[in-house]
């Protein structure tokens, strides 16, 4: 559990075997209501591919809404990754040729990006919304996940406390 993907360093993400970094867009990459990112999302960008880790974006949105939300970032994406199920992950997988170790999903729900992402058999990243409201469809999710995470702190010793790196 990291506060932001922008807390995550190449340094970091090498030291722990990631060579290609998926995400989740709304509430892990930008705003879900700010589609033009910030100036941290963008500096985070450039840091990332200067140490020439791919970011791809992987996405439950559909194919126009992620198109237009990356118009102006240049992202690869893929959409409709119907998360939590590995559609999505498997295509990523499948196009750089790449072994479950070497891949992350990163992303702001238990629900779908850390489920999608053990179904899957790669690493995973839960961060912390950016912004605390959430689309509509969004809401319910959130609901159960609340309880879920309350079952794992109880019963599995599940982390509580976010880090700034992964080794927090």
């Amino acid at each position: 559990m990291v506060e932001s993907i922008y807390d995550l360093t190449p340094e970091d993400l090498q030291n722990h075997g990631i060579k290609v970094v998926m995400t989740d867009l709304d509430n892990t990459l930008i705003a879900w209501d700010n589609p033009n990112g910030t100036p941290e999302l963008k500096s985070w960008l450039e840091i990332v591919a200067a140490a020439s880790i791919p970011v791809i974006v992987v996405s439950n949105n559909s194919h126009e809404r992620v198109e237009k939300a990356l118009e102006h970032i240049g992202l690869p994406f893929v959409s409709r990754a119907l998360k939590p199920f590995t559609k999505g992950i498997n295509q990523v997988k499948d196009e750089f040729k790449m072994d479950n170790q070497d891949l992350v999903l990163i992303g702001d729900q238990l629900m779908t990006d850390i489920a999608a992402a053990n179904n899957a058999g790669i690493k995973s990243i839960l961060v912390k919304p950016l912004v605390e409201s959430d689309a509509w469809n969004t809401k319910p999710n959130r609901f159960i996940e609340k309880r879920i995470k309350n079952h794992l702190i109880k019963k599995h010793d599940f982390k509580t406390k976010w880090g700034n790196s992964l080794d927090d």
